[in-house]
């Protein structure tokens, strides 16, 4: 059964329309710019202080990613949705902006945003796809800042290794506390808010 993640009112407020007040804003505010005029097909992220492009997961990694959706929608949280759309999540207190390959967020609280830059605070769930160009920050900085963030669950799909690895407990002060690693072929439980067995059968590395 599905658990309710209820997100804190001040988490759904986007940054502010006044001048930046920190770096952090003002890489945001930098971001938001660049964001229009990107290559199509690569995504930016704020990560150790710099904006960093890369280029959006190859298409045979949709099977995959499609595979996850589809297991994750009947389990998500009431109001969450799971999406695979680029939307960019900031943890301002870490200075970090990430694209997740899948996300489940708080899709009420997201609504009326206009902004790209959406809270952290309102996802559920984040899943990422490595690549040789973004497996580094998706092992280290990542599941850091995920953890800190207190984000519940982080899926980590190595496609270089062929295994599942998924986080959970999350604290502000270390991160994740708990994880469980399978190859592909194995099932893995995701924990709460979720509570279910992913079934990862036919998942290929590449």
């Amino acid at each position: 059964m599905a658990v309710m993640v209820e997100t804190p009112r001040e988490a759904f407020q986007p940054i502010s329309g006044d001048e930046p007040k920190t770096e952090f804003e003002q890489l945001c505010r930098d971001l938001e710019e660049a964001n229009e005029h990107l290559p199509l097909g690569y995504r930016a992220e704020i990560i150790g202080g710099k904006i960093v492009m890369s280029p959006w997961s190859k298409a045979g990694y949709n099977r995959i990613l499609d595979s996850l959706q589809d297991q994750l929608t009947a389990h998500v949280p009431k109001g969450h949705r799971a999406r695979t759309t680029p939307n960019l999540y900031v943890f301002p207190q870490q200075e970090r902006g990430y694209g997740p390959d899948l996300h489940v967020s708080d899709h009420g609280a997201l609504e009326d945003l206009g902004t790209i830059l959406l809270p952290g605070s309102t996802l559920s769930l984040v899943a990422e796809q490595t690549s040789t160009s973004t497996r580094s920050n998706d092992l280290t900085d990542k599941v850091n800042a995920y953890g800190k963030g207190e984000v519940p669950v982080y899926v980590l799909i190595d496609m270089q290794k062929g295994m599942v690895t998924v986080y959970h407990d999350p604290t502000p002060d270390e991160g994740y506390r708990a994880h469980t690693q399978v190859k592909f072929g194995d099932r893995v439980h995701i924990p709460a808010p979720f509570g279910f067995e992913l079934n990862t059968e036919g998942w290929k590395a590449c």
